[in-house]
């Protein structure tokens, strides 16, 4: 069996404090019942009906807090006061609709020189989108510029999540990223979704950049990544990219399962159909589109750190009475990014559930795109990195290793493993860690597989 490169990073932090990760992907709600049908479709309607029939005291509850924050009221400046404001802004915001967040990047530093960013969809389907961060450069440095196309999770959270991924390769990489559609925005009359057509758009946006790209898939993406590049490969396709980049990914989830992976397996692909799967409600624009609702995983990802959400709301009241506003701004940054979710294609949910978590189906070589083999075994111009974090209770460590195993004709040169020590799930793709470790690593493998220089929009 050909041998790839394995690197691992000093241990920097203990096990246990790293921040709280943000989308505990692949995800489903813990239900109370092993078989009850109490997730149909008026769930999502009494979802709705309930938000809005809580508009008059979220409304109320905002007024209130303006009052006791008015300067000119006494009370303002008392510890009453601040209480009460504090109390009116965690009820406001705990019953909130998180919106799509922005991704807030409005420029970067190339070649020591700081230049605007604008942000251009370059490539468009009904639930997908491809965004260019287009870097708006006077003088092209030196340093090649290779083109990186990110592939974000489609598991509840926008892609805004990898916000800090993108900033990270922007200096020296022309960066794409898949903004994947909210599924109850996209009408029925737009036909189905499921995880062939989600390989089919990627092989869509690499034929789009000619396969003078590297691709990265970060956690739920590797797997149709990984498809797509063998069905490219298998089909001898010129524009398969130079390299792919798997991060915490669900490639062999019989590799040290966590318990994400045990859930899916013990519950089987009916259970998941009977309880969480549900239609959208009128009025959004995909009235009666089968979907597993935003709502209902946001429950299943509180559940698995519940306490630290609790302690984090108890310490936001405590910053804002004691008016700690850097804090507070923390706090409101993480949740406004955490607690924003959409819909997924009940289609696309049930197949990767039944294909990834419970047949195994890549690893067992019975997977099929459009009812043909996927071989990843096929590949042999494309290079492979994988990267792991050492306490990742997502992605158990081995389920992207797994990965070269799958991939035998990849030249051990071409070839890299990459465990970073000290960091969970999210610490893989962002955070100091990955700025300063995983990420340098990867913009080397790239650089060292890069068949073309990418290059900024050069200014008139």
């Amino acid at each position: 069996m050909v041998q790839q490169k394995r690197q691992c990073a000093a241990v920097q932090q203990k096990p246990g404090s790293e921040l709280m990760p943000i989308g505990e992907f692949d995800g489903a709600a813990a239900m109370p019942s092993a078989n009850g049908g109490a997730l149909s479709t008026p769930l999502y309607w009494l979802y709705e009906m309930g938000h809005a029939a809580l508009d008059p005291s979220r409304a109320w509850a905002d007024a209130t807090k303006l009052f006791f924050r008015n300067p000119a009221n006494p009370l303002a400046h008392t510890t009453y006061g601040k209480s009460m404001a504090a109390a009116m802004e965690l009820f406001e915001r705990t019953t909130r609709v998180y919106g799509k967040p922005d991704w807030g990047i409005e420029e970067t530093v190339v070649g020591g020189e700081r230049v605007p960013v604008n942000i251009q969809s370059v490539w468009e389907r009904p639930f997908c989108r491809l965004l260019h961060f287009e870097r708006d450069i006077e003088h092209i440095p030196r340093r090649p510029q290779p083109k990186v196309l990110i592939v974000a999770p489609l598991s509840g959270h926008y892609a805004t999540l990898l916000r800090g991924t993108v900033e990270a390769f922007l200096p020296n990489h022309e960066v794409y990223i898949t903004e994947w559609r909210n599924a109850r925005n996209v009408p029925l009359s737009e036909g189905r979704f499921d995880l062939d057509d989600y390989i089919d758009y990627v092989i869509s946006m690499l034929h789009m950049l000619q396969g003078e790209c590297h691709v990265v898939a970060v956690c739920q993406p590797a797997v149709p990544v990984l498809a797509a590049v063998s069905v490219m490969e298998g089909n001898d396709d010129p524009y398969v990219p130079h390299s792919m980049t798997l991060m915490g990914g669900p490639i062999d989830t019989r590799c040290n399962p966590t318990g994400v992976n045990k859930l899916a397996e013990g519950k089987g692909i009916d259970w998941f159909q009977r309880n969480v799967i549900t239609k959208v409600p009128f009025p959004h624009a995909g009235f009666m589109r089968d979907v597993y609702p935003g709502f209902l995983q946001l429950s299943g990802f509180m559940s698995m750190n519940l306490d630290r959400h609790l302690e984090a709301h108890r310490s936001l009241f405590s910053h804002l009475v004691k008016g700690d506003g850097d804090s507070a701004q923390k706090h409101r940054e993480f949740y406004d990014e955490y607690l924003a979710v959409m819909d997924l294609s009940a289609e696309f949910y049930l197949q990767t559930v039944d294909t990834v978590f419970i047949k195994h189906a890549l690893p067992n070589g019975t997977m099929k795109h459009r009812g043909l083999p996927v071989d990843p075994g096929r590949i042999r111009r494309v290079a492979l990195m994988t990267v792991e974090g050492e306490l990742d209770d997502i992605s158990g460590l081995g389920q992207t290793e797994a990965t070269h195993r799958l991939c035998p004709n990849i030249p051990s040169d071409d070839k890299v493993h990459y465990v970073q020590n000290g960091v969970g799930h999210y610490g893989v793709f962002n955070g100091s860690r990955f700025r300063s470790e995983i990420q340098p690593r990867i913009a080397d493998f790239m650089l060292s597989h890069n068949g073309g220089h990418g290059g900024g929009k050069k200014r008139g």
